[in-house]
């Protein structure tokens, strides 16, 4: 493998291999802040790249203007060398606003934002309590049904976030577990690329026929709405585009908030003193979302980004079209950002809303103000309505997200009563 060299001695170090099954990244997080801002790693496939993790590296490097995010300025993507089936091939092509930049970019993000600004969202909000009361009776249905626990995530984390997102674009429930199950696989970075490639192909497939089902039928939704402005005007929309947008808008619309509303649960029953702030009126359930993206975010390394130029970014070289991880997890406990006890739940902390959780620059999160909505609502009416719930299984004997890309656990085994 050709190594880059870094001025901070960086290339004299092992590079570090995320685990493509996915685990706990926090030790290992640790130690790499502790060698540095920026780290090279190795990729599934022995592709080489690097991460940016040190908080005020990684501010600097998404606002880079010199760091793009189209696939053409990944150079081994460019030269061939990445193979169809490569797990995290998706992150770098598929067509839409994480793959765009400059005018493309501004072009995409425009035609969705209106529906995400924070008072559209705020019109949202009934809509979102009715969801999250129907989904505590069916938690406590899940839970009265066996021995009294129930899987919190399968239950109330995941159906939340998913069934708003998909009635925002349009999406039949019917579709619902079905794109869960294909989204979990695109974004995990152990699948087997025989069964990428046709994850991928069988969710753009479903997705092309809900747009096909919208092109004949339009109603009052995202997808409709993507489709009018295509017709009227055929350069500003492609069909691959189109695809690419919902298959963004629906992955991250549900995965990353069901993420953060996994491991604010799993944060507050770990920490119940912090729990009792909030439920004594000293903190709000605001606080526990925006410490919970900054202690545990959803998202650990999220591909990628590409220098245009050979780039030193904290004393670090970044060679010119290197695939780089932005490394949320690690940024959210470094302890220049966030003092020497940055590793420490705790909500009333001054520095918890300076988190890069939901990106920084072009990029930040369009869903933000949802993703915050449906957090904070689902935390309160949760503890509300059942304010003993505890884990059913220590911390420790949780199985870990499969993959580095997302950060959580699988399944969340909760008892609603003491």
């Amino acid at each position: 493998m050709n190594t880059p060299h870094s001025a901070d001695g960086a290339s004299d170090r092992p590079p570090y291999r995320p685990d493509p099954a996915g685990g706990c990244p926090h030790a290992d997080n640790a130690r790499l802040l502790a060698e540095g801002a920026v780290a090279r790693v190795v990729l599934p496939g022995e592709v080489e790249g690097m991460a940016v993790l040190g908080h005020d590296a990684l501010r600097e490097f998404l606002s880079h203007p010199d760091v793009a995010k189209g696939a053409r300025h990944f150079t081994a993507l460019a030269e061939g060398r990445i193979p169809e089936g490569w797990p995290l091939r998706t992150f770098a092509t598929v067509p839409g606003m994480t793959t765009a930049d400059g005018a493309d970019h501004r072009r995409l993000r425009t035609l969705v934002s209106s529906a995400f600004t924070a008072r559209r969202v705020e019109e949202l909000r009934p809509r979102v309590e009715a969801v999250t009361a129907g989904l505590l009776d069916g938690l406590a249905g899940a839970a009265g049904a066996g021995d009294g626990v129930a899987d919190l995530r399968r239950h109330y984390a995941l159906p939340l976030p998913l069934g708003v997102i998909c009635e925002l674009f349009g999406v039949d429930p019917a579709h619902q577990d079905r794109l869960h199950r294909l989204s979990s696989l695109v974004v995990a970075t152990d699948t087997e690329p025989a069964r990428a490639v046709a994850a991928n192909q069988e969710l753009v497939a479903l997705l092309g026929s809900v747009v096909t089902a919208k092109s004949a039928a339009p109603g009052d939704d995202l997808t409709s709405a993507l489709i009018a402005a295509h017709g009227e005007d055929g350069d500003r929309l492609s069909g691959p585009e189109l695809i690419g947008t919902l298959l963004l808008m629906i992955i991250a619309g549900h995965e990353t908030t069901l993420n953060l509303i996994t491991n604010a649960v799993r944060a507050l029953c770990a920490h119940r003193d912090q729990l009792a702030l909030v439920v004594e009126g000293r903190a709000t359930w605001a606080d526990v979302v925006e410490e919970t993206l900054r202690w545990d975010s959803p998202v650990s390394y999220f591909p990628f980004r590409y220098p245009t130029r050979d780039l030193t970014v904290d004393g670090a070289r970044i060679p010119r079209g290197t695939p780089v991880l932005a490394g949320y997890s690690a940024a959210g406990r470094d302890t220049g950002a966030h003092g020497p006890d940055a590793d420490r739940f705790d909500v009333t902390r001054a520095t918890k809303a300076k988190h890069l959780s939901l990106g920084h620059g072009p990029h930040y999160c369009l869903g933000a103000p949802l993703a915050r909505l449906e957090a904070t609502t689902a935390l309160e009416a949760l503890f509300t309505r059942f304010p003993e719930l505890d884990l059913a299984v220590p911390e420790d004997g949780l199985t870990r997200h499969a993959g580095f890309v997302g950060n959580s656990v699988r399944t969340l085994p909760v008892r609603l009563s003491g």
